[in-house]
């Protein structure tokens, strides 16, 4: 399957829909008139209605079987549901029927996309890094304190830094969604923590109860991690880190994310989910190629 491994797809597909049971996915997709990631605003009327129905009819091939509205809703990261809502709106826009539209579709389906995107340039000054600094391999992360998919990946990249010790640099960027309330209060924190060296513990404590994010919890947990609070509370008050978070997102549109988690390996967007089984061929095998 062009590096994905079945396997892969079959667990990743599992939770996804356990989270869309969950009521994660809070976008009607076969009603709503925007789609994440998807832009329709230079389509005429009748274009985006043919739009709109091909998204909603079309079915992804990335292993959900949701449809195209459907898996861009509940897995924005999906690489699959990103082409094909691409080439949807390209073929409106010039006046192609949903039957050539469908048909486009199950040919673009039978050609499914890189595993690793062209890499692209992201400066991580400043930002916090898990492991050695002057390892071989960076891998970058655009996440969001309050999304579930971002608070799975963090035991996953806990087991890739574990597994390649000395090999591997982490970097953590902001990247708080709009729908979600305390998304960008709990990244202003995180930085706020980091002021203080204490960003990764706010960060694992944060993404162990993402589901409970609010102001009063952040405060109880920075004070349980000794933090100076006169200095974080003034921190967020002032909105002191507001333009970090603001450059970081504009980092991560420049790069294509649209979605959290996005992750990056040596600047090249990942077009998967992130875990053990799938990283590490691509890791094994830049490892051995610098090594000769």
């Amino acid at each position: 399957m062009n590096g994905y491994d079945k396997n892969v797809i079959m667990k990743r597909t599992a939770l996804l829909l356990a989270f869309a049971v969950a009521g994660f996915a809070q976008i009607d997709w076969k009603t709503s008139t925007t789609v994440p990631g998807v832009d329709l605003s230079g389509l005429t009327g009748a274009q985006k209605q043919v739009a709109l129905e091909a998204l909603r009819s079309e079915t992804c091939n990335c292993g959900c079987n949701y449809k195209v509205a459907e898996c861009r809703t509940v897995d924005p990261q999906c690489a699959f549901s990103r082409r094909f809502g691409d080439l949807i709106v390209k073929m409106a826009a010039a006046g192609k029927t949903g039957k050539d539209i469908h048909e486009a579709i199950v040919k673009m389906a039978s050609e499914p996309p890189p595993l690793l995107s062209d890499p692209v340039k992201i400066s991580i000054d400043g930002d916090p890094i898990r492991g050695p600094v002057n390892a071989k391999i960076t891998i970058v992360e655009f996440s969001d304190f309050q999304c579930p998919y971002c608070a799975l990946a963090v035991s996953q990249v806990k087991q890739v830094l574990a597994k390649y010790p000395k090999d591997v640099r982490f970097v953590f960027k902001q990247f708080p969604l709009d729908n979600h309330s305390q998304a960008e209060l709990a990244a202003e924190a995180s930085l706020a923590a980091q002021a203080q060296g204490k960003f990764w513990e706010l960060h694992d404590k944060m993404y162990e109860n993402f589901r409970s994010i609010s102001r009063a919890h952040i405060e109880a947990w920075a004070r349980e991690l000794g933090l100076d609070m006169q200095r974080f509370d003034n921190e967020l008050n002032s909105h002191a880190y507001a333009k970090r978070v603001a450059a970081e997102e504009r980092q991560g549109e420049a790069a294509d994310v649209e979605g959290t988690p996005t992750f990056f390996i040596d600047g090249a967007r990942l077009n998967a989910g992130f875990d053990v089984a799938t990283v590490s061929p691509i890791l094994d095998k830049k490892l051995k190629g610098s090594a000769k």
